[in-house]
């Protein structure tokens, strides 16, 4: 393969992208929903481990989890004697569109723990909407596009603001979070058409995990390794890495990034309910 996008992979807002922009749409508000939930598992795990240690089980067992579908995949196409699948040709184009992709999500998610420990879960979410909603916002184009995205932010913010003191540690994180969310969905957007979805996906969540290790590892000590840590999380890192990632990356091959972040604004009333 050269460095041009991939012909199989469908650029942003292509009509002949191979779901339907309905499904589209679905694949974005359910990822929404799995991504809160996931962390509201993991916040119950902070008062055993660390949130740094949290954000790292996450991307370890999600990188297991797709790593083994993955491999799973492969030995249904052997059965069914086809071909191996093509691969990215590694450039300098198409490391760039990776390694943006891969910085944006793992320091998205690593300083939004981080700030969930002293701030809300729902208001934190709320802040961090701001990435997506600006997203939205520079993205349109007409009117009509301004008004959802309006009309979605006023919606998020009568949702998640209350009156509370907010930590301004936590508020720094998770405003850095809201940056890295705009740069997952614009970088992301970008990188798929570079890189398959499942492939994109799990080196972001492999990067993540190393990146992270001996830090999580060193502050957590022996209670990481206990069944019950360990089990959750896995739970957090399937529905806050697996399903969500896995359905992103899926929609963004077929809406655009600014209908996207409009969609995003279901993420703080999930947050509130998880």
């Amino acid at each position: 393969m050269t460095d041009q996008p991939n012909p199989d992979q469908p650029r942003p807002g292509q009509p002949n992208a191979p779901i339907s922009h309905e499904l589209a749409i679905g694949c974005a508000l359910a990822s929404v929903i799995c991504v809160e939930t996931g962390a509201a598992f993991g916040k119950g795990l902070f008062a055993i481990v660390p949130a740094l240690s949290v954000a790292w089980l996450r991307f370890v067992f999600a990188t297991l989890v797709l790593v083994g579908l993955q491999v799973a995949g492969a030995a249904v196409r052997g059965v069914r004697h086809q071909g191996p699948r093509s691969r990215t040709r590694l450039t300098r184009r198409t490391v760039l569109a990776l390694a943006g992709y891969v910085i944006a999500l793992v320091t998205m998610n690593t300083t939004f723990y981080l700030a969930i420990r002293t701030i809300p879960l729902g208001i934190a979410v709320t802040i961090e909407y701001l990435g997506p909603l600006a997203v939205a916002i520079i993205g349109s184009r007409g009117r009509l596009d301004l008004l959802w995205a309006a009309l979605a932010g006023l919606g998020v913010a009568m949702l998640g603001f209350r009156p509370v003191s907010l930590d301004p540690v936590g508020l720094a994180l998770v405003l850095v979070a809201a940056c890295c969310w705009a740069g997952y969905i614009v970088l992301g957007a970008r990188a798929r058409q570079y890189w398959r979805g499942s492939d994109l996906v799990t080196i972001a969540c492999a990067s993540g995990a190393l990146m992270l290790a001996v830090p999580a590892i060193h502050v957590a000590g022996d209670p990481l390794w206990t069944p019950g840590v360990l089990a959750m999380g896995l739970v957090v890192g399937v529905f806050s890495s697996v399903l969500p990632y896995r359905l992103d990356i899926i929609a963004l091959g077929r809406i655009s990034p600014n209908i996207f972040g409009i969609l995003q604004a279901l993420a703080p009333a999930a947050a509130a309910l998880a």
